[in-house]
C-alpha cells in the first residue's frame, strides 16, 4: 500500500477510468461507466463509437456513492495512431461532443512533430478545438515516449506548448498502444514544466499499480488515464 497524504477517494477523482479495447461491445461501456461510479472517478474514457451511452444511473445511487456527480464522459479521437485526416478527427470529436461528451482525448499526428512540422501540429489541434466549442475539455494525446525516443525532451516540450496555444485543457502523455511505451514519471515533468500551472497534465498508459500512479501525481500530473483502476486505488488508503 501507497504512504501518502492521498485518500482512495482523493485519487478516484484524478481518474479516467478507461475502456479502449477494440473488442469491447456496448455492454462492456455500460459496465465501465457503473464500474467509475461505484468507484467514485472523475470519468469514464471509451470509444466514441460506444455512444450515445445507454446506461441508466439511480440519482439515489450517485448520492450513496458520496454525493458526487456521475462520472463525466470521455471520448477518444483519432485514436490510436493520429494519422486521421484533421477534418476527420474534428468531425469525430463534434459528433461525440453532440452525442453526449463532456471531454475528448484526440492523438496528434507524431510524424508531423518529429518531422518539425509544429504549426501542422498547433493547426491539427485548434481546428478540433473550433469543431467542438470552447466549453468541452479537450485532452491532447501527444505520444510522449515516442517523442523522448525519436526526438527529445525540447520536442516534447514544444508540442505541448503549441497544444496548448491550439486550445487544449490538457496535454496528455501517451495511448498506451505505441510501442515506444507509455507514461513515464521523467515525460509528466517535461510536460508540466512545459505548460505551467494552470494546463493540466494526464498520465495515461501502462500505470498499473498505486505506486506508479503516485510517482505520476508527484510528477506534475493532475489526471491519470487508468484500465485497472480498482485495483490502483486499493493500494491507497481509504
Amino acid at each position: 500500500m501507497v504512504s501518502n497524504v492521498l485518500t482512495r477517494s482523493e485519487v478516484a477523482a484524478l481518474v479516467d477510468h478507461t475502456l479502449l479495447k477494440p473488442e469491447a461491445a456496448e455492454a462492456a461501456a455500460a459496465a465501465a461507466y457503473q464500474e467509475g461510479l461505484d468507484l467514485g472517478v472523475y470519468a469514464v474514457c471509451l470509444s466514441p463509437s460506444m455512444l450515445p451511452l445507454r446506461v441508466a444511473i439511480d440519482a439515489q445511487e450517485v448520492h450513496a456513492a458520496g454525493g458526487r456527480w456521475a462520472p463525466r464522459t470521455c471520448v477518444v479521437a483519432g485514436f490510436p495512431s493520429g494519422k486521421h485526416h484533421t477534418l476527420i478527427k474534428a468531425a469525430e470529436a463534434r459528433m461525440a461532443v453532440e452525442e453526449g461528451a463532456h471531454e475528448v482525448d484526440m492523438v496528434i499526428d507524431v510524424g508531423l512533430a518529429l518531422a518539425g512540422e509544429l504549426d501542422r501540429v498547433f493547426a491539427d489541434v485548434l481546428t478540433v478545438r473550433e469543431a467542438i466549442g470552447a466549453d468541452p475539455v479537450l485532452k491532447v494525446i501527444v505520444e510522449s515516449a515516442a517523442l523522448l525516443e525519436f526526438g527529445d525532451a525540447d520536442l516534447l516540450t514544444e508540442v505541448c506548448k503549441r497544444s496548448v496555444k491550439g486550445g487544449a485543457t490538457f496535454v496528455k502523455t501517451s495511448t498506451g498502444f505505441h510501442p515506444s511505451g507509455g507514461a513515464s514519471a521523467d515525460a509528466v515533468r517535461i510536460m508540466r514544466a512545459a505548460v505551467g500551472p494552470d494546463v493540466g497534465v494526464k498520465a495515461s498508459g501502462g500505470i498499473r499499480t498505486a505506486e506508479a500512479a503516485q510517482e505520476m501525481i508527484d510528477a506534475g500530473a493532475n489526471r491519470l488515464g487508468l484500465s485497472g483502476s480498482r485495483a490502483v486505488l486499493a493500494g491507497f488508503p481509504e
